[in-house]
């Protein structure tokens, strides 16, 4: 079964997804040649950078609620 999307969607998709714009442009060119392993590949990395990207944030606000803890503490 395949599923059929217009480009414009489809980049829209990628843009969406936090792509920039030579993942997206090499993402198209994979698409166009039925390159579909290359594509989820692709899709992949991109999954686990936003991954890495939300660990580091969340290490952040883990962060900032010790010291809201810690001054909390100190008031007593």
């Amino acid at each position: 079964m395949q599923i059929y999307i217009s480009e414009n969607d489809l980049i829209q998709n990628l843009k969406d997804a936090g792509c920039d714009n030579n993942t997206i442009s090499e993402f198209i060119d994979f698409s166009k040649s039925e390159k579909i392993e290359n594509e989820l590949n692709l899709l992949s990395k991109q999954r686990k950078n936003l991954l890495d990207n939300l660990h580091k944030i969340e290490k952040s606000i883990n962060c900032l609620d010790y010291l809201v803890y810690q001054i909390n503490q100190r008031r007593g």
